[in-house]
């Protein structure tokens, strides 16, 4: 199935149903009188966040999605049916926002997480409420209300705990399948990853944590450039950014100045999509350390380190690193997350 991340659709909840017009007669009942009933309320239209689902793929096929109309009120003081609601199932880490207003409806992060998109119109009232003094026999009724129209923006932001992140043909993919289970798509080329892959790995200290390989990113890409800005959205939802900075595989171009200009490339391009991308904690990582000489990768630690970063050494193909990484990663997660717990119970005392 194609990964879609963003669509369009059109809303209608449903409309009332129609107010009744009508008079009890009945055999021994002399003074029957005005009975007609009310129209039932529209459907109205919800959102509702499964965990099952990984895509937005449904909405380029189905884009508009109508609520079923109210029952007409009947005689006797019967109201009509009420419309049945129309559940529409969106993948966690979907944001709804109204395409018209710009006002964000809806933010699904837990499983089951409801919000109501349009709301049904309510039905009519019936001749029975209209019985005055001076009109006992009133041929009058309401007309069901509309159900809401809205056009909607649908987003979906990938939730995960940590992001890879880096330039094409970093290594992501390759570290993705060494530190989970994923099988993403892994070759020798760029932009072999057009989607965000998902992984789950196990911390002695935070317990299981999600991994997501985001596509590469290259200069301009908060403009729109590569493969876009679109992609950006995906690195908000993490915790802590794992950041891969690849050794060249021609020895001319391992220079450390080559390396740390590939490193401000990628911050540069986060902190232009906005300042929370850049704020977020990142673990420094020089990727295919193999490709190296000791005295090669000795001095691109030098000169990172006479930057004021301290990278890790990493080489995902022979394995080389991984336990050093995972290390860090647990102690950054688990100190988040104390921060987390400690900023909940501020608040709430």
């Amino acid at each position: 199935m194609k990964f879609v991340d963003f669509a369009r659709i059109h809303v209608h909840a449903g409309d009332g149903g129609k107010g009744c017009i009508s008079f009890r007669r009945e055999k021994f009942v002399p003074r029957g009188g005005p009975d007609g009933g009310d129209g039932g309320d529209g459907a109205s239209i919800w959102a509702e966040a499964d965990a099952q689902l990984a895509t937005l793929y449904d909405f380029t096929s189905k884009r508009a999605f109508r609520g079923a109309r109210g029952g007409h009120g009947g005689s006797k003081g019967c109201t009509g049916r009420t419309g049945d609601a129309l559940v529409i199932r969106l993948p966690l880490g979907t944001v709804i926002t109204d395409e018209d207003s710009g006002e964000q409806l809806g933010d699904f992060t837990v499983p089951g997480q409801r919000q109501c998109l349009a709301r049904g119109g309510a039905g009519g009232r019936g001749n029975q409420h209209f019985v005055t003094s001076t009109n006992r026999a009133p041929r009058r009724a309401d007309e069901g209300l509309p159900g809401e129209e809205r056009r909607l923006i649908l987003e979906l932001k990938t939730i995960a705990d940590i992001g890879l992140i880096g330039l094409p043909n970093a290594g992501k993919s390759t570290l993705l399948a060494a530190l989970t289970r994923a099988m993403p798509k892994i070759a020798s080329y760029p932009f072999t990853t057009l989607h965000p892959n998902l992984g789950v790995m196990a911390l002695p200290d935070f317990g299981q944590c999600t991994v997501a390989d985001i596509p590469g990113l290259i200069e301009g890409a908060s403009r729109g450039l590569g493969l876009g800005d679109r992609f950006l959205r995906h690195i908000a939802r993490t915790r802590l950014l794992v950041h891969l900075v690849p050794v060249d595989a021609l020895p001319e171009q391992r220079d450390p100045e080559s390396l740390w200009f590939q490193y401000e490339l990628v911050n540069r391009e986060l902190a232009a999509h906005s300042d929370a991308l850049a704020a977020l904690p990142q673990i420094v990582v020089i990727s295919k350390v193999d490709l190296a000489t000791e005295e090669e990768v000795n001095a691109l630690r030098t000169h990172f380190e006479g930057n004021g970063i301290c990278p890790l050494l990493l080489s995902a193909e022979s394995g080389d690193g991984l336990d050093r990484l995972t290390q860090a990663v647990n102690i950054q997660l688990a100190q988040l997350s104390q921060q987390a717990a400690s900023q909940a119970s501020g608040e709430t005392t």
